[in-house]
């Protein structure tokens, strides 16, 4: 597998798990050694592993957590980092999502989530996966 698919990769598992809430594999999909931040729909920065994986285990634990679609990824590599932007699709609306990952201990781990409102895609028929 090419870098940017392995990227791509963990970015699936990253929906895979919110979209099952589960924590465990959320957690593990997160960076151990690297800074982490997340900035959560309508809500303020939270920095450091032990605030943004505290953030993660209330939202997967809701019974309102919102089910999410991702689609138009687009991945960008620059050495031992990469970012993947995508669009996320909920009920009601679009958000659009930006996905820091670096690269630890020989896997993609993620070290910044940020969503927020966005329009519908301008092209919506634009396949997942698209890499620069």
């Amino acid at each position: 597998m090419s870098d940017a698919s392995d990227v791509l990769k963990a970015n699936g598992a990253f929906y895979a798990a919110f979209a099952a809430g589960d924590f465990a594999a959320m957690a593990a999909l997160w960076s151990e050694t690297a800074p982490v931040a997340c900035i959560h729909p309508g809500g303020p920065p939270l920095a450091g592993r032990d605030l943004v994986m505290e953030s993660w285990r209330d939202i997967l634990a809701s019974p309102h957590r919102p089910q999410i679609r991702h689609h138009a990824d687009q991945a960008f590599l620059f050495g031992e980092a990469a970012f993947v932007i995508c669009y996320e699709a909920l009920e009601g609306g679009f958000l659009v999502a930006t996905n820091v990952y670096v690269r630890e201990q020989g896997r993609w781990r993620m070290t910044h989530h940020q969503a927020g409102p966005a329009p519908p895609p301008a092209r919506p028929g634009r396949a997942a996966g698209t890499v620069h």
